[in-house]
């Protein structure tokens, strides 16, 4: 049975959770199995998304802000990530999570869930630039925008924005999944899976 994916994405104050970096955005998409006269396969469904800035307790520093373009006044009223990341988590029900260099919004997602109530276990996840390198071995770079333009799709114009990210996230991985011809969780598994960390 195919499994369904949530795709997913987490705009940050910094590059490390470890270093009191937060969440400032976090945003993802569903994307379910079905089955056809064609075959198996999978749908991005647009009409379901999750998309939600974070109040990261902190100021922003400028060098997120230029690559985000998220201000101190658009995240002042938002709410915090102990209410952000189980709803996150509700919307992400009975799915596997994906991202595109997943150990990067993993690590966030592990660090923040300590800010939560109660206790929080995360779902599997998988990679799209693991599956990439893995799909595309000879290839040097395997980031967003030039996997992107490997695959024809068009690269979002608020790039670094979660949702726009996340879509194209969400199509690359779809042509990936295509490409490779990969149709059961075991060989994603192999090709894109993160190592989990039990905190």
């Amino acid at each position: 049975m195919l499994p369904a994916f949530t795709v997913f994405d987490v705009e940050t104050t910094g590059l490390d959770p470890r270093q009191g970096h937060r969440i400032l955005e976090i945003a993802g998409v569903r994307v379910e199995p079905f089955d056809s006269a064609q075959g198996r396969g999978w749908k991005i469904m647009e009409e379901q998304t999750f998309s939600q800035l974070v109040n990261p307790e902190r100021p922003i520093p400028w060098e997120a802000k230029s690559i985000n373009k998220i201000t101190d006044e658009e995240v002042r009223t938002a709410p915090t990530i102990d209410a952000v990341l189980p709803a996150f988590l509700r919307f992400a029900e009975n799915s596997v999570l994906v991202a595109h260099n997943a150990e990067f919004d993993m690590g966030f997602l592990r660090q923040e869930k300590e800010c939560c109530w109660g206790y929080i276990e995360l779902p599997e996840s998988f990679c799209t630039m693991k599956l990439s390198q893995s799909l595309f071995p000879h290839e040097f770079r395997h980031n967003l925008d030039v996997v992107s333009l490997r695959l024809g799709l068009n690269i979002p114009a608020q790039r670094h924005r979660a949702l726009p990210d996340v879509l194209v996230t969400a199509q690359a991985l779809l042509k990936m999944l295509e490409t490779g011809k990969i149709q059961t969780i075991e060989e994603l598994r192999k090709r894109a899976g993160i190592r989990q960390l039990v905190t």
